[in-house]
């Protein structure tokens, strides 16, 4: 039995009430628990892979969306090689298929700090032992860099590959990478969010390519501890959104205002039972198109980080943006 007061429960409620707009998660059952998911579909059989932000990298599979889900065990069930504190407790994985190879990359730091890196496993089939731990890609941060290290997203334009991440301070960020696509090309990092209003909540970054946009989504607001404090209304987590015609630079929201000076537009918010969804991305379904899939807080669960739920929707479009 979840102890919430009534106050916070009453609080979840109006707010979610008061936006109804948007389709509910699709259906999900089996090990249906999520923090900053990554999704990926099997090329050799179709299974469906989903990995989770938390100790080592736990991750399920299922023979779709729905469910049911299985947890087959951990990518980096030692932690990661890189030293740093929290290599126990890799974050926010990002996973994609290149040449025949699985790349997942993810986070190793602390909640509030700044002394960050990304790193970045490999497997040919993402089987449980099958992982290889190829440490820092060389994308670190410390108190004296502009952004934080965390939340790595792989993008590929033509043969050029590129690293997003970033959370807080001067929020999303982009650096070339190298072909072997396990360390930089070793250029700068580049801004390309950033929204100075409050203390910069943008992080959890995704990017993919629709139609002739490249669309850059993150997550805004206050990712977790809602079971202790719930934010202002509003304030919370809810997915953002821009697009440009390239991938590096010139994203705009609807009304056309720069990403970098604060624009964005929202894709998803809370609504109904729905309460501060992020932590996204969008993949490819052979079945069902593009879909966008998140974690979200089931006001009819709890609002503990730890019970956070697997949300999925196929998207739509209306006059060139997604909608859910």
């Amino acid at each position: 039995m979840f102890q919430f007061s009534k106050s916070i429960w009453v609080t979840v409620l109006v707010a979610a009430a008061a936006v109804q707009a948007y389709s509910d998660p699709g259906a999900c059952s089996g090990y249906c628990l999520a923090h900053d998911p990554a999704v990926i579909q099997r090329t050799s059989d179709g299974t469906y892979f989903k990995f989770n932000t938390g100790t080592g990298i736990q991750y399920a599979t299922a023979s779709s969306l729905a469910g049911p889900w299985f947890i087959q065990g951990y990518v980096l069930p030692d932690g990661s090689s890189i030293a740093n504190s929290g290599s126990d407790d890799p974050w926010a994985p990002d996973v994609h298929l290149v040449g025949g190879i699985y790349y997942l990359y993810y986070a190793v730091s602390t909640f509030g700090s700044q002394t960050s890196a990304i790193g970045v496993a490999t497997s040919t089939t993402m089987d449980v032992g099958s992982w290889t731990d190829h440490g820092s890609t060389g994308v670190a941060s410390t108190s004296a860099k502009p952004y934080n290290a965390i939340d790595p997203n792989l993008i590929i334009v033509g043969s050029s590959p590129y690293l997003n991440f970033g959370s807080f301070w001067g929020d999303i960020f982009q650096v070339k990478m190298s072909s072997s696509l396990t360390s930089t090309a070793g250029g700068s990092s580049y801004n390309i969010e950033y929204n100075a209003a409050g203390d910069h909540a943008c992080e959890g970054s995704y990017m993919f390519y629709y139609s002739g946009y490249y669309y850059l989504l993150w997550s805004h607001g206050i990712c977790c501890g809602y079971e202790n404090t719930l934010p202002a209304t509003g304030n919370e987590y809810m997915i953002m959104m821009a697009r440009s015609t390239s991938a590096t630079s010139g994203f705009v929201d609807k009304n056309g205002v720069a990403a970098t000076s604060g624009g964005g537009s929202i894709l998803l918010e809370s609504h109904g039972y729905v309460y501060g969804p992020g932590g996204q991305g969008v993949f490819s379904s052979t079945t069902q198109g593009l879909v966008l899939y998140y974690h979200y807080a089931d006001t009819n669960v709890g609002l503990a980080d730890a019970d956070y739920q697997f949300g999925w929707n196929v998207l739509s479009w209306d006059n060139g943006w997604p909608i859910v």
